[in-house]
């Protein structure tokens, strides 16, 4: 029988646990030739997006000729008033909204509903891109849609400015009236509260994350104490520690025992005890 204060070395062999077998099979090869034929098909949305890159380059064309017409009319020719320059100009910032808003469903479609794009640690990464998912890209969507209504929204302000009997028109032409002006702001409005339905939307599903995300992913370590007589402190220092433990600085005591953590599951070494 052994003395109250001795310690007694436990066995360096790791404990042998009998294997629990599930009686449920897996997959077949019909199942899982399915299952990846259907998750390749997400390729199919690849060629829309190199679609979306050619309509980008009409709009990179468009944008110089309206330039060229503006530089035209207002400088060489000076056949421009003040307020047609303005539309002009709305007109080249109402392509370059449109020009980001195809950046923003090709890259971040891709990247949602396609692949990867492993542009990681890149100086010219945006920032959206490493956060991208489902939610927040409807929500950029969906504001820059109203930051191109408001260019068009802007345009017809000015334009109403000279409207004659409720109506605004170009030759024989009616192109403003009343009641569309009406239904330029009901349609703006309907995308403003869109938008922050999304949002409200994207912030319910954040705080909806389940309470197990925020536990402790792993169980402390137990704790291990090696049986070292302080003349063997030494070479106890130099003889190599299991994988993953710690070793406190204080840790040595008055008997000459070294308190180690450990990962639980780790084999003692020869020697070891357990006291926690």
């Amino acid at each position: 029988m052994s003395r109250p204060d001795e310690r007694i070395p436990v066995s360096s062999r790791p404990v042998q646990t009998p294997i629990e077998r599930s009686g449920a099979r897996g997959p077949g090869a019909a199942s899982r030739t399915l299952a990846g034929f259907i998750f390749a098909s997400r390729w199919l949305q690849a060629p829309l997006y190199l679609g979306l890159i050619i309509a980008q380059a009409v709009y990179v064309v468009l944008f110089f000729v309206e330039l060229w017409h503006l530089i035209e009319k207002s400088v060489i020719k000076g056949k421009f008033t003040e307020t047609e320059v303005m539309l002009s100009v709305l007109a080249l910032i109402d392509i370059v909204m449109i020009a980001n808003l195809l950046i923003m469903v090709i890259i971040g479609g891709y990247e949602t509903f396609v692949s990867k794009i492993r542009v990681d640690g890149h100086h010219d990464e945006p920032d959206w891109l490493s956060h991208v998912n489902a939610n927040l890209l409807k929500v950029k969507l969906a504001i820059s849609i109203i930051s191109i209504s408001s260019i068009h929204l802007l345009k017809t302000f000015i334009e109403v400015g000279r409207m004659d009997g409720g109506l605004v028109k170009n030759g024989k032409n009616v192109i403003y009236s009343n009641d569309g002006v009406m239904w330029e702001v009901i349609i703006h409005l309907a995308f403003i509260v869109s938008a922050l339905a999304l949002a409200w939307i994207d912030k319910m599903s954040h705080h909806a994350e389940p309470a197990k995300a925020h536990a402790p992913a792993h169980a402390p370590a137990p704790v291990l104490a090696y049986a070292v007589a302080p003349a063997g402190l030494a070479d106890a220092a130099a003889a190599p520690a299991p994988a993953g433990a710690a070793v406190a600085a204080d840790a040595v005591d008055a008997d000459g025992y070294v308190t180690v953590r450990v990962p639980a599951g780790t084999v003692l070494p020869e020697g070891a005890q357990r006291i926690g």
